[in-house]
Parts: C-alpha cells; sequence; structure tokens
C-alpha cells in the first residue's frame, strides 16, 4: 500500500531562499526545506511532492490536480496568500485538508501581510518558525488524515 501522498506547494520567491533577506526568512533554502520535508514525511510514513512556482494560475492549477492525486495540501503562498481570493477558491474546492505555512511571522510584519485570504481554506495556520513550520505542518497533517482514518 502506498503512502499518503501530501503536495507540499510554495509561492512566488521562495525559490531565492537563502540569498532574499535572510534577516526575515534565514539563510536555509528551498533545497534544505524540501530534504526537511522528505525526512520528516518518510518518518511519517508519507510521500511528498514538493513543487514551487512564482506564477498563481500554475500554483491554482497544481491545487486543482491535487484534488485527484493527493490526501492533503501544505502549501506557503508566500504573496499570494494576500491577494489570491482565486487560490482561496481553488483550495476551497479541493475538499482536501490544507495547513498554511509561512517562514516568517506574518502578523508581526506590515499590516497588508496580516490577512491572509488562504486562512480561510486552511484547517491550520504554521508562522514564524522558519523551516521547522513545514516539518509541524506534515505532523498536522499525518494527524488530521489519523484523524479522518478514525471517524
Amino acid at each position: 500500500m502506498n503512502p499518503p501522498l501530501i503536495f507540499v506547494l510554495n509561492g512566488p520567491n521562495l525559490n531565492l531562499l537563502g540569498t532574499r533577506q535572510p534577516e526575515i526568512y534565514g539563510h536555509e533554502t528551498l533545497d534544505d526545506i524540501e530534504a526537511l520535508c522528505a525526512e520528516t514525511a518518510d518518518a511519517l510514513d508519507l510521500a511528498i511532492d514538493f513543487r514551487q512556482t512564482n506564477v498563481e494560475g500554475e500554483l491554482i492549477s497544481w491545487v486543482q490536480e491535487a484534488r485527484n492525486m493527493a490526501a492533503g495540501i501544505i502549501i506557503n503562498p508566500a504573496g499570494y496568500s494576500h491577494t489570491s481570493i482565486a487560490l482561496m477558491d481553488a483550495l476551497l474546492a479541493s475538499d482536501l485538508p490544507v495547513v498554511e505555512v509561512h517562514l516568517s511571522n506574518i502578523h508581526r510584519r506590515e499590516s497588508f501581510r496580516h490577512l491572509s485570504y488562504v486562512s480561510r481554506a486552511a484547517q491550520g495556520v504554521i508562522c514564524g518558525l522558519g523551516p521547522h513550520g513545514y516539518a509541524l505542518a506534515l505532523r498536522g497533517i499525518a494527524g488530521i488524515l489519523a484523524q479522518a482514518d478514525q471517524d
């Protein structure tokens, strides 16, 4: 039996991690975060499909793809958190458990970052814990799936 597949989706500018504003986002790269996710998923008997894009429509297409392939979605929508109603709608239509992740604490930053449309579609939100937030999100999704199996 195959382990449940979790889409780990990353939005714009996250490909620049490690060099872009390290005082906010840290020195870890997206490759470092992918390795952490793979290790964590393996320990939880989950499979991951880890992706990054700078294109809003591509991110939405991936969410729609997840509807038929995945057991859940972890998403760091980055700047699209605060602007994309279309992404929120796609996540709501997915009928999958969603956990939103942000490396920085969006509530301690500029006021326009305090609102996340994606949060309306998320079962949980993790922010401000750096790359460790992704590992926590995977643990959260594992718990959500285990609970759903019991119900």
